[in-house]
């Protein structure tokens, strides 16, 4: 790129390195590929320059803009409109769910309040249909002031770019959290010789050398401040330099500029600058109206009269955000109240709602209700709208407005919840603190313990969450008994998260259940688990079964389930059902995606592969874990992906070890205790596989440290055992059954029995071990547990072999190296195949050997959902992907696949 004129070449001095960085994404992109990339660096860095400069070169992209402004930070989706607003003419192109979103975001239509990621998908779908004609540049500047809604759904857009030619180009000062992990290019100041070139174009009169060098140094190379300082100083001024700038931020010291530039204006052009510094969003008819009621005439608006620090044209521009800043913040208090409240009459009460009722609480002077009424109405809009912060922004300057204690609590709780659900903890705690403030009633008090524990847990203050909860549940006992209930499931909830030894306060919660005793009316699928649990906590799993059997039952069949997210497949992993779990998690991953419910969508897929496991089809699982890691990154979910680590366990891979460390040093450091338990289970598995019974034993003792062995410390148990026979350690393996067969006897299941089953054969001799082998191997196939299954044949052929009936070993190890083989566990394959050359038998050792036409996970995913009839457009929303990206996965595909067509996608497939 090369500047295009004598001022852009003296706002682009030394700036070739990042030009050239620049034309790097311009031209990436004409070649049909994508790229993001954030500018930062200190306010007057040079960051706007830059992308004003590559917007000016972009002669054949065509660009879509928006800016941040701090004072729009509260208003949803502002930024995000600003952007998408020349191109909502395609809004039909888009599939209805995605449009629905927008629509509703932008206030276009009404409806419920949008899934934020959905949101994002949309805007996805809408950028890629517009570069599918032309390659898109999408430029957002003063990223570090976006409202949080049009952040999360630009930084999600340029996470998930792949297929479509479009660039998104952020400056921000600092880090953004929505854009962290994206490509950065930091900005620096100018060097020495750039920065003294561009210092002395301002600087008209001569000046002693050694002084530049000093203001050079001082200002750091700062383009703005290298230009602004110097206005209006003499040579006698300029000659003593500008003093102490180290003594003060350089910002405040550019700042300072602005204000003095700003005092020496006419009065007019001070209250027309002042107006537009209040208004946020540059709208320039507003900001016309609004001087035409104060009486400023049109001339005090020429930029001859505002010293060039305001131009208007179809929009308010500020010669930098810093001179709005330093505007408004030098008017006095009277003059900004007198200025928000003409902006609050000229605004209108429709189309401008949020704005007006921000103007209205700018302009109070004190308590208003009628004002803190107006903000908790918006509030519900904004929430209406997904805007979530916005909706706590404005109920807590309603709370700060509202004059009668008994309001202010209620406004406090709702401000609280707003900022919990916003991710906003510490503000949520402080406005817990105003609600204790006031005079509290029972329910008051209750619902403010329920929202300290519910913020305790969501911050990962896991240790203290649950006795909050109990505390919570125990107040609402006779005031609400239905939302106590379910209080009383969070609570369980959060302790089975934190404590893996399944001990901690899942006695004392489970006994203050038995003590409210039984709900009112017909028991739902929430109290059939709830009792459940507490039943086997109190009494032990018999007593629980029943429930726990009614609990799978009804949230298999119902279509409330995701408000409990894992706890609902709980029940069914409880009683070694995986059938049960497979229909509790189909039915509610389409529920959820109906719903738009998409936080709730990890769960649902880590369990269901994990299922899907251990039915033997290893790809079906990974293709699971593939899409949750997809919705994870997207929605930024901590939870542990136990599916691929219990995968690549049973793959035995080097990868598998690498995943269960980062898995453990996570887990301790967030202190979950659940997530610890499935990462020594998984090395159990994979020590097993290897056969090092020694490692084996140890982990599995991790992995199970709980007495009231819930999963994962139930699933750990046949590890266990499995290691303890082989390393002689009959006790431990005869306690370790003991236990084992205090889970599976009440469950009843072909699951529950198989795995007793083969425990008991390992600790068996003669005709016994026989036929416990053969009941497992019977269960097993009719469960349709494959991995299990082919387990089985490899202990039972083990078994035979070490009984000198080397025939028969070798039939079993036949069918486990084959099955094994098949299923992709090729540690446990090699355990077969070591097995049966011990038994004269000779197998030839698999080597893996990477197949450039093999389809990757997210490819084999696709592929499927591909032939089973679902257009690009819907694996596109089901995967975050856009419909561009489907096509440009499937080209490859059926490249690798050696096909022309979908309709021959499933054949192709069953072939491999």
């Amino acid at each position: 790129m090369k500047p295009s004129g004598p001022t852009e070449r003296r706002r682009l001095r030394g700036r070739q390195d990042e030009c050239a960085a620049l034309e790097t994404v311009i031209d990436a992109v004409r070649r049909g590929e994508s790229r993001a990339l954030v500018l930062t660096g200190d306010a007057g860095i040079g960051k706007t320059a830059l992308l004003d400069h590559v917007v000016a070169s972009a002669h054949d992209v065509r660009v879509l803009r928006a800016v941040g402004v701090q004072s729009e930070m509260e208003l949803p989706f502002a930024a995000l409109h600003q952007l998408c607003a020349p191109i909502l003419d395609r809004l039909d192109q888009l599939p209805k769910p995605q449009r629905t979103a927008l629509e509703t975001v932008f206030g276009l239509s009404h409806g419920e309040a949008p899934d934020p990621f959905l949101v994002g998908l949309a805007v996805l779908g809408l950028v890629a249909e517009v570069a599918a004609e032309r390659p898109l540049l999408c430029v957002v500047d003063d990223a570090q002031w976006l409202d949080q809604a049009s952040a999360q759904a630009v930084g999600f857009v340029a996470r998930r770019l792949q297929a479509e030619s479009v660039a998104l180009l952020f400056g921000a000062r600092g880090t953004v959290r929505d854009l962290r992990g994206l490509p950065e290019l930091e900005v620096h100041g100018l060097g020495p010789d750039d920065a003294r070139a561009l210092l002395t174009s301002e600087v008209t009169f001569r000046s002693d050398g050694r002084v530049l060098d000093q203001i050079v140094a001082e200002t750091q190379g700062n383009p703005l401040a290298l230009l602004e300082l110097p206005r209006g100083l003499t040579a006698s001024e300029l000659a003593t330099g500008f003093g102490a700038i180290g003594h003060d931020s350089l910002t405040g010291r550019i700042e300072e500029t602005f204000r003095e530039r700003f005092a020496a204006l006419p009065s007019d052009s001070q209250l027309f600058a002042l107006i537009a510094a209040a208004e946020p969003v540059g709208d320039a008819a507003l900001v016309w109206a609004a001087a035409g009621r104060l009486g400023v005439p049109s001339s005090a608006a020429t930029a001859a009269e505002t010293d060039h620090l305001v131009s208007m044209t179809e929009r308010v521009i500020f010669r930098h955000p810093l001179a709005r800043s330093a505007i408004y913040h030098a008017a006095s208090a009277a003059a900004r109240r007198k200025v928000h409240l003409t902006l609050a009459e000229v605004s209108d009460q429709d189309v401008n709602a949020e704005r007006r009722a921000w103007h209205l609480a700018a302009a109070a002077t004190g308590p208003d209700e009628a004002v803190a009424a107006e903000l908790e109405r918006c509030a519900g809009r904004a929430r209406a709208r997904g805007g979530l912060v916005a909706a706590a922004a404005f109920l807590q300057r309603a709370l700060e407005l509202t004059p009668e204690p008994g309001v202010r609590a209620n406004r406090a709780l709702a401000a609280a919840e707003a900022h919990l659900h916003a991710g906003a903890f510490d503000v949520a705690l402080r406005m817990l603190a105003a609600a204790e403030s006031a005079r509290l009633d029972d329910l008051q008090r209750a619902k403010l313990n329920l929202l300290r524990g519910q913020i305790a847990f969501s911050s990962g203050a896991t240790s203290t969450a649950p006795q909050l909860l109990l505390a919570a549940a125990r107040k609402l006992e006779p005031l609400d008994v239905e939302l106590a209930r379910e209080t009383y499931l969070n609570a369980w909830g959060a302790a089975r998260f934190a404590d893996r030894a399944g001990a901690g306060d899942l006695p004392e919660i489970s006994r203050a259940v038995v003590q409210f005793g039984a709900p009112p009316g017909p028991p739902r699928a929430m109290d059939h688990l709830l009792d459940g649990l507490t039943l086997l906590v109190t009494s032990g799993r018999a007593a629980a079964a029943s429930d726990l059997r009614q609990a799978t039952d009804m949230f298999a069949r119902e279509d409330a389930t995701i408000a409990w997210g894992w706890m609902a497949v709980t029940a069914p992993f409880l009683l070694w059902d995986d059938d049960g779990a497979r229909a509790i998690c189909s039915r509610q991953i389409q529920i959820v995606r109906d719903t738009g419910a998409l936080e709730q969508l990890p769960f649902y897929l880590a369990a269901l592969s994990v299922v899907v496991a251990r039915s033997g089809d290893l790809a079906a699982a990974e293709a699971l874990g593939a899409e949750g890691a997809e919705v994870r990154d997207a929605t930024g979910t901590s939870l542990v992906a136990y599916g691929p680590l219990y995968v690549a366990s049973l793959r035995g891979t080097d990868e598998a070890r690498a995943m269960i460390e980062a898995t453990l040093s996570r887990a301790t450091e967030q202190g979950q205790g659940l997530a610890a338990s499935i990462g020594h289970w998984a090395s159990a598995v994979l020590h097993n596989g290897h056969g090092r019974y020694e490692e084996a034993l140890a982990e599995a003792r991790l992995a199970s440290p709980d007495p009231l062995d819930l999963h994962p410390s139930a699933w750990a148990l046949p590890e266990l055992i499995e290691a303890a026979v082989r390393t002689g350690r009959p006790a431990d393996a005869q306690e370790g059954l003991d236990r084992l067969t205090r889970t599976t006897a009440p469950a009843a299941t072909q699951f529950a029995r198989g795995v007793e089953a083969r425990a008991c054969a390992l600790l068996s001799a003669g005709s016994t071990a026989e036929k416990y082998y053969l009941q497992a191997i019977d269960c097993f196939s009719r469960a349709g547990l494959r991995v299990e299954l082919g387990r089985s044949h490899l202990l039972y052929g083990e078994w035979l072999r070490r009984e000198n009936r080397r025939v028969d070993g070798r039939s079993q190890l036949r069918a486990a190296h084959a099955l094994l083989s098949a299923i992709g566990m090729e540690a446990f394959a090699e355990r077969a195949r070591r097995e049966l050359a011990a038994t004269g038998e000779t197998v030839r050792k698999r080597v893996r050997v990477e197949n450039p036409t093999e389809l990757t996970p997210q490819e084999r995913q696709i592929a499927e959902l591909a032939s089973s009839g679902l257009t690009n457009a819907d694996i596109g929303e089901r995967l975050f992907i856009s419909a561009r990206t489907v096509e440009w996965h499937l080209r490859k595909v059926f490249a690798k696949l050696v096909i022309s067509s979908r309709k021959d996608l499933r054949t192709a497939l069953g072939d491999r």
